[in-house]
């Protein structure tokens, strides 16, 4: 493995493996490779083109991209030209990313003529240039295309002198509940996630991760840095393989991939219609997944047809990267209930605490609170946020121990092991009493007919509300929506169970492949107002 001095820069490790392997892939996408030494050269031009455009020390760069070489390039590129780098979803409006780039002030736009229509009429004043068109802008803009681009010189003498303690990347929060929210990463950051997941797992450099997430979503910041960290190759999934179950499996198997890290969405429709017993998997070692429960009947098939490879359950909100771990044993079967979120990583912290911030008991619930160098910096120029989201208390030395509250609500189990029971603002009152939505949500997906399920409430009129359901029934699956009801209705108690169950063939995803409960919620009441929707980040 490469190993860098740690703390190190998140483009360090790019630069090893260019002089130690440069003729090893990287990334490969569609069949095609870039190897350390082609990534290395190309962001380093990158690099000097966004420097040529006026990009400093600590300046925001945004990416428009879809997942490609491009992108590999430009997230590079920018680190390496001392800027921060912020994703924005691909599919994003037109509003969507001038508001991304208003709240950034970012000083560039990396993107490409594909995305053209889907640009704002105007840009922010602190915009100094679009890169990625091959064509001028009505805005008053720079415009650099991407052969100018990548004809610059090496960033040779213009290299920016950089810490650790440096911002590497923002993600902003999909903003379904008011003003999108900014997680400020640092390199330190970043790089201790990068480091703490490569040797819990055992990555190595002959591994084959692969990138099955946009670069606005956390999780893909395993596929970027961890694998340039040990050396390894990424295969970046085309965005039409990853809505055919079929053609992914075999885009898996074709490329013997060895780590799979995503949400359960793409595991769930591998198992139901990638026909995995016909493929040979057996390269694959390390199957990963976050962001979402998955469905305990679901995971025991899974489990079945991938019997030598860990499965491993990750958690921790995009504040913290992963702070707890737990790899599903041989023989889980859906009878033994949700899989727990596990114990705390090497070098995370946790806290379960009361209303009071005191802990808890073990085996008494409460909202878990993590501390780690894998933590963000805080929410971008949201002040008064970054005082409500971290607890603070003293440490031995008395010294300040700052933890971020993860607003999950967590028991410890007799083994030690925490099992997620909800998110806090998904606990609603339902006539009188307090119900967990989560628990609904379970109760639905458990039953034998249902694929998938979400539960949120709607007030039809003030002090009047109802929890509301939707499911996607298995394939061939006959069973009506008053039956399914009605089946619900005899696993939870009166106050807690769907006035209605919607059945539907699928759901509305956010950018990251997670069920958007609010979408859902808008699409099924009308113009009724919902609640127990929030944290689709």
């Amino acid at each position: 493995m490469i190993q860098p001095t740690f703390p190190a820069l998140l483009h360090t490790p790019l630069g090893l493996a260019a002089d130690a392997t440069p003729d090893k892939p990287a990334f490969r996408f569609d069949g095609a490779s870039l190897t350390y030494s082609e990534l290395a050269d190309t962001s380093s031009r990158m690099a000097r083109t966004l420097v040529e455009a006026g990009v400093r020390r600590g300046d925001r760069v945004a990416l428009f991209l879809d997942r490609s070489f491009q992108a590999t390039i430009a997230l590079f590129g920018i680190l390496r030209a001392g800027a921060a780098y912020v994703p924005i979803d691909p599919g994003a409006s037109q509003q969507r990313v001038r508001e991304i780039l208003d709240l950034s002030g970012a000083r560039c736009l990396v993107t490409t003529e594909a995305k053209r229509a889907a640009l704002p009429g105007g840009f922010p004043a602190s915009m100094s240039a679009v890169i990625g068109l091959s064509k001028p802008l009505e805005a008053e803009v720079d415009v650099i295309s991407w052969e100018e681009a990548l004809s610059s010189p090496d960033l040779g003498a213009r290299a920016q002198v950089l810490s650790e303690t440096d911002l590497a990347y923002i993600m902003f929060t999909s903003g379904s509940t008011g003003t999108p929210k900014g997680i400020m990463h640092t390199h330190a950051s970043g790089m201790s996630y990068a480091c703490m997941a490569a040797n819990l797992y055992g990555l190595r450099a002959d591994d084959r991760f692969s990138n099955a997430c946009g670069l606005h979503f956390d999780m893909s910041t395993l596929d970027y840095f961890c694998s340039t960290l040990v050396g390894a190759s990424t295969t970046i999934i085309p965005d039409p393989w990853l809505k055919l179950p079929a053609s992914l499996a075999e885009l898996i198997e074709a490329e013997r991939l060895t780590v799979w890290y995503s949400v359960p969405l793409a595991l769930l429709q591998l198992v139901e219609f990638g026909d995995l017993g016909s493929r040979d998997l057996s390269a694959l070692r390390i199957v990963l997944y976050g962001g979402e429960v998955f469905v305990p009947k679901h995971l025991e098939t899974l489990r079945r047809l991938l019997p030598d490879a860990l499965i491993g359950n990750v958690y921790g909100p995009a504040e913290t990267n992963q702070c707890t771990w737990f790899n599903v044993p041989e023989g889980w079967n859906a009878d033994r209930g949700p899989v727990p979120i596990g114990a705390a990583c090497p070098n995370a912290d946790l806290l379960v605490i009361g209303e009071d911030d005191a802990d808890v008991a073990p085996g008494e619930t409460g909202e878990l609170a993590v501390r780690a160098p894998t933590m963000m910096q805080g929410y971008w120029r949201q002040p008064e946020l970054n005082r409500t989201a971290f607890l603070e208390r003293a440490g031995a030395g008395g010294e300040t121990q700052r933890y971020y509250r993860t607003g999950d609500i967590v028991i410890e189990r007799p083994d030690g092991n925490l099992d997620f029971l909800g998110r806090r603002d998904r606990m609603v009152k339902s006539r009188g009493f307090r119900v967990e939505l989560d628990e609904v949500e379970r109760a639905i997906a458990g039953l034998p007919m249902v694929s998938e399920a979400a539960a949120f409430t709607v007030a039809l009129r003030e002090g009047v509300t109802v929890i509301r359901g939707a499911a996607i029934l298995n394939p061939d699956e006959t069973i009506g929506a008053r039956d399914l009801a009605a089946a619900v209705a005899r696993l939870l108690p009166h106050f807690a169970r769907p006035d209605r169950i919607e059945l539907l063939p699928e759901f509305p995803r956010t950018g990251s492949g997670k069920i958007d409960r609010r979408a859902l919620a808008e699409q099924l009441s009308g113009e009724a107002q919902v609640s127990g929707v929030v944290g689709n980040a």
